[in-house]
């Protein structure tokens, strides 16, 4: 039996998305919560918890485009056509909130409070405009065989833009999580009780997403409510709610500071097990799977011998960095 490369190549892209939403999660979660504090030397700390590694995070969003485009450039073209808005402006959004992130450090007091609104802004547009992508894609595309032929419009739906929303609370209790984890006195018992409600929220949420995509799309429905796989997927919602009681009683302990953060990556990923779920095979949403849409065998094995040597490289450093600037950032500056 020979190896399945479309399938190693899609477990590549699946963890690079992942890890990305993941770690610019948080950081973008940051810049969410922003609006909520407005004392300016607590917004000064948030920022510095993230800017060590912020930049980083996004090489994850550039390797899994890059493996898209050499292992599947027929999804990458539809793709592409059928999400250009909200990719562009997820784009745009990303180097605007880059450019108010290296800019506020330079400002004075006086305009520092202009690059604090174009960096939350950026924040919220980019993950509305991510959310977005989202919902199109579970919704599926109009495709006739291998075309793309609906309009540029036809990703802003009712479900899309909420998914829009639904993710910035993900990113939400991401980056209040890490504050509680990487901050404390009143800041800390103030990302504590913001993290409360956002988890409140999200569940809800989840739970709203989790009804609303088998309505909308039988065979979703019949993915999860046919026997056996009934039984097989059950624990998935099990576990996001017992995820969240659980984060929300550690909350509310003293003395716990990274545990809700690792909670809040368990939800997360548990969502991304949901949609994997629902959608598996297909890498464009309603027909096209894995396999139909791979590039020459050829192709595949030769991008994959230069990737198998990347992404250990991407670990080792991002490993590093995390670790130097391990602990908690104090108020006064400076980390543990």
């Amino acid at each position: 039996m020979g190896i399945d490369l479309p399938l190693i190549w899609a477990m590549i892209i699946a963890f690079g998305v992942m890890m990305y939403v993941i770690m610019d999660g948080f950081d973008l979660g940051i810049g969410i919560l922003f609006p909520f504090i407005p004392d300016g030397q607590e917004r000064d700390t948030m920022i510095n918890t993230v800017a060590p590694v912020w930049d980083g995070n996004e090489t994850w969003l550039v390797l899994g485009g890059a493996a898209m485009f050499a292992a599947f450039p027929l999804a990458y073209g539809l793709l592409l056509s059928a999400l250009y808005l909200p990719l562009m402006l997820m784009l745009a959004a990303l180097i605007w909130r880059g450019i108010s992130f290296e800019f506020r450090f330079k400002a004075d007091a006086r305009r520092k409070p202009i690059w604090d609104r174009a960096f939350a802004a950026g924040s919220y547009i980019a993950t509305f405009s991510q959310g977005v992508a989202l919902g199109a894609f579970i919704n599926g595309f109009k495709l006739e065989d291998t075309d793309f032929v609906g309009g540029p419009l036809d990703c802003i739906t009712p479900f899309s833009v909420f998914t829009g929303f639904a993710l910035m609370f993900s990113y939400g209790l991401l980056g209040s999580t890490w504050l509680v984890m990487k901050t404390d006195g009143d800041l800390q018992q103030r990302m504590k009780k913001l993290a409360q409600r956002i988890a409140i929220a999200l569940l809800l949420i989840i739970a709203i997403v989790s009804v609303w995509t088998p309505l909308a799309h039988p065979q979703v429905a019949e993915r999860w409510f046919s026997f056996p796989n009934i039984l097989m997927f059950s624990p998935v919602p099990a576990l996001v709610l017992a995820a969240t009681i659980l984060q929300l009683y550690m909350l509310q302990k003293e003395g716990s500071h990274a545990m809700p953060f690792c909670l809040a990556l368990a939800i997360v990923f548990l969502g991304y097990s949901g949609l994997a779920i629902s959608l598996w095979p297909n890498i464009v949403p309603p027909s096209i799977s894995i396999w139909s849409a791979a590039a020459p065998t050829a192709s595949m094995a030769f991008a994959l011998v230069g990737t198998m040597f990347i992404i250990p490289v991407i670990l080792v450093y991002t490993t590093w960095s995390y670790y130097v600037f391990r602990g908690k950032h104090g108020i006064e500056g400076g980390y543990e």
